[in-house]
C-alpha cells in the first residue's frame, strides 16, 4: 500500500478485515490496555439474519500490537439471546476487559459485562439502567497519578424528555456500577450522541450534539461538560461552539444515515501541547466549512473554558464537492493530533474511501493521506433502519503505529477493516508541512531568522485568491495576524513587527492559509 500525501510517498502495511466471518459488521471501535500498547480490544455491532435474525457485539483481540487478530462475532456473556449491540468498550488498568451493550425486548436498557481472560467468557449482564437510551460511551481511567484511578465510565443520551447526557462508573471492574447520575439536567435542546475522554489528572470530559426538535434533527450545537471530582458534579455549556450539522440522509451515497455526533479526545502526552482538548465532528454551510461536509476540529487549552476558532481538518479544496463524515479522532504518545474519517475526494461522488488528517503542532495544521487500498460504494443494510449502514469508525494506537479501524463492504459484507500505520510514514519533517505543490502557493522561510523586532515572510500564488498570514506560539494561541484579504497571483513580501507584543523570546509558528491548503514554518524571536 502507498500512503500519499503532503507531497510524499511511503510503504505501510496493507489493510485489512481482522475477523472475517459470516456476520455483518458496523459501528467500529478499538481500544487498548493503559498499561500494555500490545493488547487491543475492538468491537462491532454483528448481525445475522439467516436462518434467524440475531444481534450482539463482537471481541476482537489482538495482543501484538495489531498484527494478529482473535475472537468472535459474539459476546458470550448471558443471556446472549437478548443482546441488543452497540458496545462501548474499555480495558482497566488491571487487564479486565469491560463491554457495555443494549438490551433487546423485553430486557431493554443498558448492561455490562467483564472479561478476565481477554474476551474468552464473560460475566452475566449486570443491569445499569432499564431506561431507552443511545449506546453508552465508556472509557477509564488508568493513568498512576489520577485520584481516580482504575475507575471506569459510561456515559449515554437518555431516550426521554429533556434528553439528557447521564453518566455512571464502576470502582471494581464492572462488578457493580453506581446509581447514573445527569451531566446536563436543563439541555437547550435534545441532546445526541455523546463521546467522552479522560485526562491524566482525573478530569473527566464529556461533549456532545444539540439537535433540533423535529426531523431530520439538525445538530446545531456542541454541548461540553467537565468534571473535576470524577463525575459527582459537572460544570456545563449547552452551547459552547456552534454546529450545522448533517444529520439525515446522504443522497450522494445510495441514502444511508449520517450523523455529525461530536468526538473528543485529550493530549496526554505530556509534550508541549500536554492537556488540550480537541473535539471534531462533521458540519457543512457554516465557516470555516463548506458549501459540501467538512471535518471540523474545536480546541481548548484551558480545560474547556474558552474554544479557538474552528479549523477545517480536510485540506482539499473548499467547496469542490467532495464529501468528508463520520470522524475519529486520537492524540497520540507524541501529541500528534490523528484523525480518521470517510473521504470521497480519490473516488466517484457514490463511493468513499478512508482517509487520515494528522497534524503535529497541536492542531493548528494538517496533512492528509488516503489510507485506505480500496474504495467502496456505501449501501443501506436492508431491515435495520432507514439508511443504516453504522454510525461512527474509530482509532488508537499501539506502539509506534495508529490502529484505524472503519466498516466496509468492499468484501461484499459490511466487515471491520483495519491497518497498522507507522507514524513515520505520517510525520513530516520541520519546513514539509506543505499539503500543495509550489505550483499552488509557496512559503518561504522568514528573514532574518532568528529576528528582533521585526521580519519578512514572502509567499507566491500560483492562482489569485483570499489568503491569512498569521503567527502562533507554542501553545497554539494566536500572536498576530500579519496579512489577511485578497491577493493576486505571484510573490509577495510582508514586514512582520512585533515591536509592539509583549512577547517573549522564543520559537514561533507562521501559517498561510489559501483556498488550495496551508502552510506552516517555525521562526524564532530574540528579545
Amino acid at each position: 500500500m502507498i500512503i500519499t500525501g503532503a507531497g510524499f510517498e511511503l510503504e505501510a502495511q496493507s489493510d485489512f478485515i481482522i475477523y472475517p466471518g459470516a456476520s455483518t459488521q458496523t459501528e467500529t471501535f478499538i481500544t487498548r490496555h493503559p498499561l500494555n500498547e500490545q493488547i487491543l480490544f475492538a468491537s462491532a455491532n454483528t448481525i445475522k439474519f439467516q436462518p434467524s435474525f440475531f444481534i450482539s457485539e463482537g471481541v476482537y483481540v489482538s495482543e501484538d500490537g495489531g498484527l494478529t487478530w482473535s475472537g468472535s462475532d459474539t459476546c458470550k456473556g448471558p443471556n446472549i439471546a437478548f443482546h441488543g449491540g452497540d458496545p462501548g468498550i474499555a480495558i482497566d488498568k488491571s487487564g479486565r476487559f469491560i463491554l457495555t451493550r443494549l438490551g433487546r425486548v423485553p430486557l431493554s436498557g443498558l448492561y455490562s459485562h467483564y472479561s478476565d481472560d481477554k474476551g474468552v467468557t464473560w460475566s452475566s449482564g449486570y443491569t445499569i439502567t432499564t431506561e431507552d437510551l443511545e449506546r453508552a460511551t465508556v472509557v477509564t481511567d488508568g493513568f498512576a497519578n489520577s485520584p481516580y484511578s482504575g475507575r471506569t465510565y459510561a456515559s449515554w443520551v437518555r431516550f426521554a424528555p429533556p434528553y439528557p447526557v447521564a453518566l455512571t462508573y464502576t470502582t471494581n471492574g464492572g462488578v457493580s456500577w453506581i446509581t447514573p447520575k445527569i451531566v446536563n439536567s436543563q439541555p437547550i435542546s435534545r441532546s445526541s450522541g455523546g463521546d467522552m475522554t479522560v485526562g491524566s489528572d482525573g478530569r473527566i470530559y464529556v461533549t456532545w450534539a444539540n439537535v433540533t426538535s423535529s426531523s431530520p434533527f439538525t445538530e446545531t450545537n456542541i454541548g461540553f461538560a467537565v468534571s473535576s471530582d470524577g463525575g459527582d458534579s459537572w460544570r456545563v455549556n449547552e452551547g459552547s461552539m456552534p454546529l450545522n450539522g448533517i444529520q439525515g440522509i446522504l443522497f450522494e451515497k445510495q441514502n444511508i444515515r449520517v450523523n455529525s455526533t461530536p468526538r473528543i479526545d485529550i493530549d496526554n502526552s505530556g509534550g508541549p501541547y500536554n492537556g488540550r482538548l480537541y473535539i471534531v465532528t462533521t458540519q457543512k454551510n457554516l465557516a470555516p466549512a463548506g458549501t459540501d461536509p467538512d471535518i471540523i476540529l474545536y480546541r481548548s487549552t484551558d480545560r474547556g473554558t474558552t474554544w479557538l476558532p474552528a479549523l477545517r481538518v480536510n485540506q482539499d479544496p473548499l467547496n469542490n464537492g467532495k464529501i468528508q463524515f463520520f470522524p475519529a479522532i486520537y492524540t497520540d504518545k507524541n501529541g500528534g493530533v490523528n484523525i480518521v474519517y470517510y473521504d470521497d475526494r480519490g473516488t466517484s461522488s457514490d463511493s468513499t474511501g478512508v482517509w487520515l488528517s494528522r497534524s503535529l503542532d497541536g492542531g493548528e495544521t494538517f496533512s492528509d493521506y488516503q489510507i485506505s487500498d480500496r474504495n467502496f460504494k456505501p449501501i443501506p443494510i436492508g431491515g435495520l433502519g432507514q439508511g443504516y449502514q453504522g454510525d461512527n469508525i474509530d482509532i488508537t494506537g499501539s506502539g509506534d503505529h495508529l490502529l484505524p479501524v472503519w466498516m466496509s463492504n468492499a468484501s461484499g459484507i459490511y466487515q471491520i477493516w483495519s491497518k497498522r500505520i507507522p507514524l513515520s510514514a505520517v510525520s513530516v519533517k520541520e519546513g514539509e508541512y506543505d499539503n500543495a505543490s509550489p505550483a499552488v502557493f509557496s512559503l518561504a522561510q522568514n528573514y532574518p531568522n532568528p529576528f528582533n523586532p521585526s521580519t519578512v515572510i514572502s509567499f507566491s500564488l500560483g492562482t489569485p485568491g483570499s489568503i491569512s498570514l498569521t503567527i502562533y506560539d507554542l501553545m497554539g494561541n494566536l500572536v498576530k495576524t500579519a496579512a489577511s484579504g485578497y491577493y493576486s497571483t505571484g510573490e509577495h513580501q510582508v514586514r512582520v513587527d512585533l515591536s509592539d507584543l509583549n512577547i517573549s523570546s522564543g520559537t514561533y509558528f507562521y501559517t498561510l492559509r489559501t483556498q488550495a491548503g496551508s502552510i506552516t514554518r517555525k521562526m524564532v524571536v530574540m528579545r
